[in-house]
């Protein structure tokens, strides 16, 4: 297909999506196509709701794609004595790694290093990890202590200078930039009309109550408008913005706090992840992803404008700094960083540091009727979603309740199934001698689930993308049409920073992006 076409094909679509979501009045129009804004229009369109979901940049472009790509339970938590909250998030832990998407939540070992004159000691950690895994009902084994030595197999940078033992338990990971696309997709498969790079420039009003939003395609440039009964403000960062679109004279209702993270290689694989306690309460992470290494995060508070986060030197110093304590020095040679990111956490507004606020989600309501919804964490954004539903039934200006269900408790995300199932059959579906290299077809399926089929079979079709995007990693060709034919990839960034893992890799070089920017058309 020449890149005239492609154009018009992309062009095409994205008109089809801006006709439907001018066709007739919505029952919600979610503005945020981040992890929240995603769960809310994934649970209303599941009771029944027609509903509409727009973002001004790429689907989980922000803070959603910027986490610590941790599900887990908070040991942390335990800390501030918060037992029911850690019961919780593991409640909802178990559900996502075994029936929502055990294709793209992996387990994790977790080892708490205890040195001499350390903020804990063997005994408090011992006993704490213990607990940990009694509030997950013992689901991946007993929280226990390990010796330095046993500890040094699975992390193979741990300090041990001073080291007096190693508590060791389970959590989960993930690739949040992919569970979120895959999120939008179950959106999309419910019923829902998206569309990303859409910006709201202003809100409709019928008798003062906010009914709507006019709207610019970021891409093409058209203009087009949404009406709706109610609207959902899901913006994160930017939800005092929208919300002083609806009134002038709104205060600021949340805080931001910024996380910043860096991801190195590393000389050897890590088979478990570093929690090391900085001080009394924070921790810093050292986690095993996407063959690198992830380190942070930092937690302070932020009153920039939210589109101008980004990792400063500063960052950089205190990441290094705090993953000193726990790992040796040549694992923290900043020449091996390949990828820096920073996100925004959207916290309660109140008193105090930024790192003691609670981590929960706040729904208001505006003058004009508009909801807005704040804050939260990965673990539990299918709760936030069934949260809003709520909120959503107790509008009664607004009598959404009288046209809604209850939805399934578990619906499993797009492309459930087995990894370990899916790479067999993407290994031997193929004639010898065109198979697919193990290590690509582990990558596919671990990220896309069934869905990897697909992936293959644009490949069978079409050999050369087959190819590695980029000799050092797994991310093929095909991978880059898929994102663009059916995960709305508009921009360079969405197919290489948010669809695959090349520019976490440190690998998008400029022939990388131009072949990709062909690919999209131009």
């Amino acid at each position: 297909m020449t890149t005239s076409a492609r154009q018009n094909d992309i062009s095409s679509a994205r008109s089809r999506t801006r006709d439907e979501l001018t066709r007739g009045t919505f029952d919600l129009l979610v503005v945020g196509g981040g992890i929240l804004g995603t769960s809310a229009a994934w649970t209303a369109t599941q009771a029944g709701l027609r509903v509409a979901m727009v973002d001004s940049g790429d689907f989980a472009g922000a803070t959603s794609s910027a986490s610590s790509k941790l599900v887990h339970g908070g040991l942390r938590y335990l800390q501030t004595g918060n037992v029911r909250l850690v019961a919780e998030n593991h409640r909802e832990r178990r559900s996502l790694a075994s029936d929502v998407a055990p294709h793209l939540v992996n387990h994790m070992p977790f080892l708490v290093p205890v040195y001499s004159g350390g903020p804990h000691g063997a005994a408090k950690m011992g006993a704490g990890v213990f607990l940990y895994s009694a509030l997950s009902a013992f689901g991946d084994g007993m929280g226990r202590l390990l010796s330095p030595i046993q500890a040094k197999r699975l992390a193979p940078g741990l300090r041990t200078e001073g080291l007096r033992s190693v508590a060791a338990y389970s959590d989960h990971q993930m690739n949040d930039s992919r569970m979120a696309v895959m999120t939008v997709r179950a959106a999309a498969d419910a019923g829902a009309v998206v569309l990303n790079h859409a910006e709201v420039v202003s809100l409709r009003t019928t008798r003062g109550r906010v009914t709507g939003a006019d709207l610019r395609d970021r891409v093409g440039g058209h203009e087009f408008g949404i009406d709706a009964r109610l609207v959902l403000n899901a913006t994160g960062p930017w939800v005092d913005h929208l919300r002083r679109m609806e009134d002038p004279a709104a205060g600021p209702s949340v805080r931001l706090s910024k996380g910043a993270h860096l991801v190195l290689r590393t000389p050897e694989p890590w088979r478990a992840a570093l929690t090391i306690p900085v001080d009394r309460y924070r921790v810093s992470f050292a986690i095993p992803w996407e063959g690198r290494l992830l380190l942070g995060t930092t937690d302070e508070e932020y009153t920039g404008d939210p589109a101008d986060v980004g990792v400063v030197p500063s960052d950089v110093e205190q990441i290094l700094g705090e993953a000193a304590v726990g790992i040796d020095a040549p694992y923290l040679d900043a020449s091996q960083v390949t990828y820096s990111f920073a996100g925004l956490r959207v916290l309660p507004g109140g008193p105090g540091g930024t790192s003691s606020a609670k981590r929960e989600t706040v729904v208001s309501q505006g003058r004009g009727g508009m909801l807005s919804v704040a804050g939260g964490k990965w673990t539990t954004y299918r709760h936030i979603g069934r949260t809003v539903l709520e909120e959503l039934r107790k509008v009664t200006a607004v009598p959404l309740g009288e046209d809604m269900v209850d939805p399934l408790r578990t619906v499993p995300l797009p492309g459930l199934a087995s990894p370990d199932a899916v790479t067999q059959r993407l290994i031997i579906d193929r004639e010898p001698g065109t198979r697919l290299d193990p290590l690509v077809a582990r990558h596919l399926a671990s990220h896309y689930g069934n869905l990897a089929m697909d992936i293959a079979a644009l490949v069978r079709d079409t050999p050369d993308l087959g190819a590695r995007i980029h000799p050092d990693g797994p991310d093929i060709w095909a991978q880059v049409v898929f994102a663009r034919d059916r995960e709305w990839a508009v921009t360079v960034d969405d197919v290489l920073r948010r669809r695959t893992t090349v520019t976490v890799r440190g690998l998008d070089t400029p022939e990388v992006r131009r072949r990709t920017e062909e690919l999209l058309g131009g």
